[in-house]
C-alpha cells in the first residue's frame, strides 16, 4: 500500500491546481451539469482531472467510469486529499444518492448510460420525492405515470426538490398502480428536466436562499427503458436511496473545520468576547464550544469505525438513520454555538454594521432549522431507530 500511497502522492502533487487546496466557501462548491458554472478557472481543472481518473468516485466499477479502488485505497486517497487540503472536486446528488442505487438496482444499459456521466460531472441530478400531500407519508404520493407504448406519461408535483431550477435530470417516484396497496404500486423512473411539460420554482426560505423548489410535471414522457428495476416495485429502491441520501446528511455533522488558525472558533469567540490568560473570557461559551468539538470528533470516528466494519456490503443499513439524526443536531447545535458567540452580531440581515461572515452565520442559522425535517424528519428518523435498530416492539 505504500507504493500505491506514493503513486496518489506524486498524481496529486502534479494534478491538484494550487487553487484547489483551499477549504473555499460555499459560492466556490462545483455541481456540475450541462450548465455548470466555476468560480474559478482551475475548479473545471479539478474535475477534469479527477473525473478521468474516476476519483470522484473512487470505489465505483471502472467499467462505469469510476476509480476502481478498494475500501483501503480508497482511505489513502483521501488522507492524501486531506494532508493537501484538496477541495472536492464535485458535489453531486448523482455520486452521493443515485449512482449507488443503479449500481445496485440498475440494468446494464443505465448503468453504462448515466454512471460515466456522474464520475465526469456531466449531468446534475435533483430528487423528485416529496409532494405537498405526501412527506412524511413518502408511500402515499400521487404523481401518476402512465404507460402509452414506450414511454411513461407523468402528471403531478414535487415539493422540496432541491437545485431542481438547476438540474438537468431528475430521479423520480411515481405512482404506477392506483389500486394496490400505496406501498405496491409505486415505481421508480429517471427523465430529463427539460423534457416538455416540466416546471420547476424556487420556494424563497426564511434564510433568503432558494435551492428548494416546488417542481411540476404536465403530460411529461419519459422513456420506459428509463425506469430503474420493476414497475410496481419501487419502494424498495426509493427507502435504499433514503438511506444513501442519510448518510450524506449526516456528514454536516463532522462540518465547520476551520479554514486557517485564525478563523478557528476559539479565536473568534476572543474578539467577541474577549479573553482572560489566553481563554476565551465567556466561561459558558468556552464549555459549549468544547462541548461541541468533542462531539463532532466522537461522531466522525463513530463514522469512521461504521464505515470500517462495514466489509461485507457498501449498502447502507437503517443506522444510517442514527447518523442522519444526530448529524443534523449537531449541525443545528454548531449554529447555535456561533450564533451565541456573536451576541447581538447575530441580529443582522444586511447593512454596513455587519460582517459579511456574520450575516452568513445569521442566514445559515436560520438555515439549519431545516436539518431535522429534510432528508426524513427526526421522528422518522426515531422510528425507524425503534425499530430496526433497537428492535423494540411496535
Amino acid at each position: 500500500m505504500e507504493e500505491f500511497r506514493n503513486d496518489v502522492r506524486h498524481w496529486l502533487a502534479e494534478h491538484c491546481p494550487e487553487k484547489m487546496r483551499t477549504k473555499g466557501t460555499e459560492e466556490d462548491w462545483v455541481w456540475g451539469g450541462r450548465n455548470g458554472t466555476f468560480s474559478h478557472p482551475d475548479a473545471k481543472v479539478w474535475l477534469d482531472n479527477m473525473g478521468s481518473k474516476g476519483w470522484t468516485c473512487p470505489t465505483w466499477p471502472s467499467e462505469y467510469g469510476g476509480g476502481g479502488l478498494t475500501r483501503e485505497e480508497n482511505r489513502i486517497l483521501q488522507d492524501e486529499l486531506a494532508r493537501i487540503n484538496a477541495r472536492s472536486p464535485l458535489l453531486s446528488f448523482g455520486i452521493s444518492m443515485l449512482g449507488p442505487v443503479l449500481l445496485e438496482f440498475g440494468s446494464e444499459a443505465q448503468k453504462r448510460e448515466h454512471l460515466p456521466k456522474i464520475v465526469r460531472g456531466e449531468i446534475r441530478w435533483c430528487q423528485g420525492y416529496s409532494e405537498p400531500g405526501s412527506g412524511s407519508d413518502l408511500a402515499s404520493l400521487q404523481t401518476r405515470a402512465v404507460l402509452d407504448g414506450d414511454e411513461y406519461v407523468i402528471n403531478g408535483s414535487k415539493t422540496w426538490t432541491s437545485f431542481a431550477h438547476l438540474s438537468d435530470w431528475i430521479f423520480c417516484l411515481v405512482r404506477t398502480d392506483p389500486d394496490v396497496p400505496k406501498h405496491d404500486g409505486i415505481s421508480f423512473i429517471l427523465f430529463d428536466m427539460t423534457s416538455k411539460g416540466v416546471a420547476a420554482n424556487p420556494i424563497q426560505l426564511i434564510s433568503g436562499s432558494s435551492q428548494f423548489c416546488e417542481t411540476f410535471f404536465e403530460d411529461v414522457r419519459a422513456r420506459r427503458d428509463n425506469l430503474v428495476g420493476e414497475v410496481n416495485k419501487g419502494w424498495p429502491i426509493a427507502k435504499r436511496l433514503l438511506q444513501h441520501e442519510r448518510n450524506m446528511v449526516a456528514g454536516m455533522g463532522t462540518q465547520g473545520a476551520p479554514k486557517s488558525p485564525e478563523h478557528a472558533i476559539e479565536n473568534q469567540a476572543k474578539k467577541y468576547t474577549g479573553e482572560v490568560e489566553g481563554k476565551i473570557a465567556n466561561a459558558n461559551l468556552r464549555d459549549k464550544i468544547t462541548r461541541h468539538k468533542m462531539n463532532s470528533k466522537a461522531f466522525s470516528l463513530t463514522l469512521r469505525r461504521s464505515a470500517l466494519e462495514a466489509k461485507t456490503s457498501a449498502a447502507p443499513s437503517p443506522a444510517s438513520s442514527m447518523f442522519k439524526y444526530y448529524g443534523t443536531e449537531q449541525n443545528k447545535g454548531r449554529f447555535e454555538v456561533l450564533m451565541d458567540m456573536l451576541g447581538v452580531q447575530g441580529l443582522g440581515w444586511d447593512g454596513d454594521g455587519f460582517l459579511e461572515r456574520e450575516l452568513s452565520i445569521t442566514r445559515g442559522w436560520l438555515r439549519s432549522k431545516a436539518n431535522s425535517i429534510e432528508g426524513g424528519t427526526s421522528e422518522i428518523q426515531l422510528n425507524i431507530i425503534a425499530k430496526r435498530v433497537l428492535e423494540l416492539p411496535d
